[in-house]
Order: structure tokens, then C-alpha cells, then sequence
């Protein structure tokens, strides 16, 4: 395995100085965020960013995300314009060097959170997701905003995206995602390229909006929708995690026995109640989850996939983006990095 370390490019707070200076981070995960959803990547721009990261003396093997377009997911007549602008993405992409691409197909919300900066005992703040409080929300009012949503919606398009998902089952979902991988994933062959799908986050569905990457069964139905190596998995740890019904060393051997996890986010996060968390710090007894376990369970399986630290939270004063700070996250990646080599070192 290989650490990596998002980054927002360069208007985030957390500059390619500061991560070359993490102990033990390779590369970068990224994206390029300022192409609307569902047009083409040019390949100037993406050049444009890997020579800015290799110059820092990073690798960039890693797209986090190339976002499928609503329409898509949907399964709208329009979705096959979105498809090869796509798959034309794609290309581009290999013609860079990009080895992975993580993508995720959660209908109109991204990771969602009732609160972004909750103050924990400790004195720093994490983001937060309680279920009670998300229940006595409602998007259709127009007047919810949460992390995790398309920013380029304004509350009419959000409001009439919603209405338009109400006819929309988890079935139809997944008839419209293996719609999606017949095409893509022959391209992502041809290319070179491994596809990614990162997990539902949290692994429920929100707002009556249907979710269907949240479970080992679920994870199993995936591959098997197109059955390619080039079809995986970005496991992480803190979206499957906070069902207590998901064993995280056990999807990690079960799934990357067969080749299917292509990229690994590891992360703790501490579940205080019936569909509630907190994110805590990297550390085992911070959290819920064992991450001397899950580690081991990437040692065992021979793991030589890029790596990351997830959600951080906010320490020593820091502001930045929620979740994306740089102290949390860099004491995240020391720590599963010094886990890794203990495991190693063990086990020879």
C-alpha cells in the first residue's frame, strides 16, 4: 500500500508544501473542480494539474471523483451524452497516468451531516450526523442546506431533482448504475483505468432517496453487475463503518481476496446512537472501529493500493474545510502508516 492525502487544489487552505511534509505520504488524490458536472475533462487541464503535483515530488495516480451526472442515475434519454462525455474523461485521464478513478452513485446528496462543527469533549470539532435531527429536516422546503449536495443546484432545481427521485426505487437504481458500468467499464478496460465506487455515506437512505452501495450483499451485486477487475471498490472504513452490521476487516479480506478494492479510505468514527456518529480521531479507542484490524486485514491480503486518511477533524485551532483540515489528517496518516509498518515488522 501507498499513503495519499487529499487536496482540494489550489484554493484549498492545505497547500502541496504542507503535504509533501507528511511523513510517509506519496501522492495525491484530487480532482479538477471547476468542469460542470457531466462535461468533458480536457486533457490540457489535467496536465496542467499533474505537473503542478509532480513538481512538489507527489505522485497523481488517483481522480477523486469524477461526479456521474443526475441524469445518469436517473436513467434519463439524455444519459447517454453524459456517458461519453464520460468514458472521453476516462481517456483523458489515462492519457495522464491516472490509475484509479473514485466515483460514487448517491442520488443528489453526497456524504451527508447534521452538523460540521460539533464541539467534542476535547475541545475540537468533527462533523456529526444524528438521525433525529436529519428526520425533522425536509430538502422539499427548499431552505436545507447540508454538506455533501450539488452546490450548482439552486433551491428550484433542487426542489424538482427531489420530486423527479420519488418515482425512483432502489431497483431502478440499480438497473440505471448497470446501465452505467456496461459502458464505462469497457472503457476503464481498454484504458487502463480502475473504477472505484465509494460506499453510500451514511450507508441508509436520507430524505426517502434510495441508496444501494451499504452492505457487503449490496458491495457483492455491484461487482457482479459487470464483472470486471476493473469494477471495484473504494472501501472506507468510515461510510460502512457506522453500521454496526458491516465487519470492516471481513469485507476488506473477503473483497480483496477477489481484486476488487481499488482504493482505501481509513478512517475511525464513534456510533452514539441508532443511525447517529461522530467522527473521532484515526486512534482505536477513539472510535468504534479497530483499526489494528483493518490494517492487518490489508496487510493479509497483500494490499499494494493507494491509501488515505479520511475525515479529519478540527485540532490547535484550525479552520479550513469540514472534515479536510490538515493536523487531524496528517496524525491519521502517521498513525495508520506507523500501524502498517508494526503489522509488517511482525509478521516477517
Amino acid at each position: 500500500m501507498y499513503m495519499t492525502f487529499r487536496w482540494y487544489g489550489d484554493s484549498d487552505k492545505v497547500t502541496l508544501d504542507y503535504i509533501r511534509q507528511i511523513p510517509g505520504v506519496k501522492g495525491v488524490v484530487t480532482a479538477i473542480y471547476d468542469v460542470p458536472v457531466g462535461e468533458i475533462w480536457p486533457l490540457e487541464k489535467i496536465m496542467e494539474l499533474k505537473n503542478k503535483i509532480e513538481a512538489k515530488g507527489l505522485n497523481f495516480k488517483v481522480i477523486e471523483s469524477v461526479p456521474v451526472h443526475e441524469d445518469i442515475k436517473m436513467g434519463l434519454p439524455t444519459r447517454d451524452r453524459y456517458i461519453n462525455n464520460y468514458c472521453e474523461t476516462l481517456r483523458n485521464l489515462s492519457k495522464a497516468g491516472i490509475e484509479v478513478v473514485c466515483y460514487n452513485f448517491m442520488p443528489v446528496f453526497d456524504w451527508t451531516r447534521s452538523c460540521l462543527d460539533y464541539k467534542l469533549s476535547d475541545g475540537s470539532t468533527a462533523l456529526i450526523y444524528d438521525e433525529k435531527t436529519v428526520q425533522q429536516m425536509d430538502p422539499l422546503k427548499g431552505d436545507l442546506e447540508l454538506p455533501g449536495w450539488d452546490t450548482s443546484y439552486n433551491k428550484e432545481d433542487l426542489r424538482n431533482l427531489l420530486i423527479q427521485y420519488q418515482s425512483i426505487t432502489e431497483e431502478d437504481l440499480w438497473k440505471n448504475l448497470k446501465y452505467f458500468l456496461e459502458r464505462v467499464i469497457k472503457t476503464a478496460e481498454e484504458v487502463g483505468i480502475k473504477m472505484a465506487i465509494h460506499p453510500d455515506d451514511p450507508p441508509w437512505s436520507i430524505f426517502g432517496l434510495p441508496r444501494i452501495i451499504t452492505n457487503k450483499e449490496n458491495l457483492e451485486r455491484f461487482i457482479n453487475l459487470v464483472d470486471s477487475p476493473n469494477n471495484g471498490i473504494t472501501l472506507c472504513s468510515g461510510s460502512l463503518g457506522v453500521d454496526p452490521n458491516n465487519n470492516i476487516p471481513e469485507l476488506i479480506r473477503y473483497f480483496g481476496k477477489k481484486g476488487r478494492i481499488h482504493f482505501a479510505h481509513v478512517r475511525n468514527i464513534k456510533i452514539t446512537g441508532e443511525k447517529s456518529f461522530e467522527e473521532s480521531a484515526h486512534r482505536s479507542e477513539d472510535g468504534s472501529l479497530d483499526m489494528y484490524e483493518i490494517m492487518k486485514a490489508y496487510y493479509d491480503i497483500g494490499f499494494e493500493g493507494p491509501v488515505r486518511p479520511d475525515h479529519g477533524r478540527m485540532i490547535w485551532g484550525e479552520q479550513g474545510r469540514p472534515g479536510y483540515g490538515l493536523y487531524d489528517r496528517a496524525l491519521g496518516a502517521v498513525y495508520l502508516n506507523g500501524l502498517y509498518e508494526a503489522i509488517e515488522k511482525a509478521n516477517k
